[in-house]
């Protein structure tokens, strides 16, 4: 696969097995891609100025700040992936996003949950520039690896 070998993922994602799988299959799809990571939405925002990314992989739950040995992470957001969306619109910042979650519903207003296919219908409407797509992850099912390596055809 001929894709642009100056191209910058940057993948945001605070759990070790997800980001090792996603690292892997970019890898498998092309090794001269620059992948890189960033493990919260203090760090994601970090790493997505002064040069936004060729393509950004945002995990939506993420915490404020990265974890460490002397870290909680601060606040855990179950929206932090919404939270980077929605600084970098204010910041004037375009690159385009897929998100890529293991959830298949989150919380919503008044508690009812919001499934997939609803945020990714929010998300879309909220971000029509940059939302490629709400991928759901699952390491025991390749359907996300699928939809992922149709996208980097797409845009790389």
């Amino acid at each position: 696969m001929n894709l642009n070998p100056l191209s910058r993922i940057l993948i945001v994602e605070d759990e070790d097995p997800k980001l090792e799988h996603l690292s892997g299959f970019i890898r498998s799809i092309s090794g001269h891609l620059k992948i890189e990571s960033a493990r919260s939405v203090v760090s994601a925002l970090e790493n997505i100025q002064p040069i936004p990314p060729s393509l950004l992989l945002l995990d939506m739950s993420l915490p404020t700040f990265d974890i460490g040995e002397m870290e909680s992470g601060g606040r855990p957001q179950g929206y932090g992936g919404l939270e980077v969306l929605r600084q970098m619109t204010m910041l004037d910042i375009e690159c385009p996003t897929v998100v890529i979650t293991g959830y298949e519903a989150f919380p919503g207003e008044g508690g009812e949950p919001v499934d997939l296919n609803e945020l990714g219908r929010r998300l879309k409407e909220e971000f029509p520039n940059m939302l490629k797509e709400v991928l759901h992850y699952n390491s025991t099912n390749d359907e996300w690896k699928t939809k992922l390596k149709k996208i980097f055809l797409e845009i790389l």
